[in-house]
């Protein structure tokens, strides 16, 4: 079908946008004109849109400077309004997008290549909550090369990236252990993990945990104690993976995965991320992956969002449902 055959498109809608660097305060609800899909792109309409800490980030402007009013968000779940030429999707396809310009809106132009089938026994809501968590977590832990038989210790467990790095190692044969605050532990218990309480004597209830010893480390809590443990626990620091402070790298000798740190994102690590979503989408229908679904909030409280996430007072992942 071409483009000209395709249902007769908005001209525009609405979209959050970036004003300025700044607070929460700074995004804004505006009409942005529907740009038509070119040739590997599809329009689609959205119907959920993860949001995710790395959005507060380019929001403050610590990811480029905001010299004009910038879109936001990344991830979202819709269905194809119309395709451009070379694809193979056609409207009314419900699909899952990563790596998109923009999601927080109703609709979204972006690569068809970014986007994969959502299968009917998925929800729009969980299909959105995929992207950069699960992308993280998967592409983390196949860099890092964790086996069948070893055991994974994951910090920040009960996070969006945690609990989706518990459920990829115990579906790869891999023991977890999971750092997370006590209110969080039976939710770890049932993913497959063993929970242990932030605070003095970690290190000492990590080695009881996992009498075995530790393997490898995906470090998701930023914090000094974090990072001294992880140290402590292994060998080799390269098999500690950072994903929050990227400085780290250089001051610890560990793996850095950050869109803050050029160079640390290799075409590997992408091809990875890119793998993912559709993977996890798979396991998702068949009942072997899930998320954690938090609020649920129209694109008009996307500041309030913003503020969850920020705060730490977010549980589950929040949707902004246009």
């Amino acid at each position: 079908m071409t483009l000209s055959q395709q249902p007769e498109l908005p001209e525009t809608a609405k979209a959050v946008l970036i004003t300025r660097a700044g607070g929460p305060e700074v995004l804004e609800l505006r009409d942005v004109p529907v740009a038509p899909p070119g040739a590997g792109e599809v329009l689609v309409r959205v119907r959920a849109a993860g949001v995710n800490p790395v959005d507060a980030k380019i929001r403050k402007g610590t990811r480029g400077a905001i010299t004009e009013p910038k879109r936001v968000g990344a991830d979202a779940a819709g269905e194809v309004v119309a395709a451009g030429e070379g694809v193979s999707f056609r409207p009314g396809d419900a699909v899952i997008g990563w790596g998109q310009p923009g999601t927080y809106a109703e609709y979204v132009t972006g690569p068809a290549a970014k986007w994969t089938p959502k299968p009917e026994a998925v929800g729009f809501a969980e299909g959105a909550a995929l992207g950069v968590p699960v992308s993280t977590a998967y592409q983390c832990l196949r860099s890092l090369g964790l086996r069948s038989g070893e055991t994974l210790l994951v910090h920040a467990g009960a996070g969006a990236v945690g609990q989706a790095a518990v459920q990829f190692a115990k579906l790869w044969g891999a023991e977890v252990v999971a750092t997370a605050s006590e209110r969080n532990h039976d939710k770890l218990r049932a993913l497959g993990a063993t929970p242990v309480a932030y605070g003095d004597g970690l290190l000492e209830r990590v080695r009881e945990a996992a009498p075995q010893g530790i393997d490898r480390v995906l470090e998701a809590a930023g914090t000094q104690e974090a990072i001294e443990v992880s140290l402590a626990l292994v060998d080799d620091p390269a098999r500690i993976v950072e994903i929050v402070v990227p400085g780290w790298a250089a001051e610890y000798g560990v793996t850095v995965f950050s869109g803050g740190l050029p160079g640390s994102m290799t075409p590997e690590a992408n091809a990875l991320r890119d793998e993912a979503i559709p993977y996890a989408a798979r396991l998702m229908a068949d009942g072997r992956f899930t998320v954690e679904i938090g609020e649920r909030l129209p694109l008009a409280e996307a500041a309030r969002a913003h503020e969850l996430v920020e705060t730490g007072h977010a549980q589950g992942k929040i949707v902004l449902n246009p």
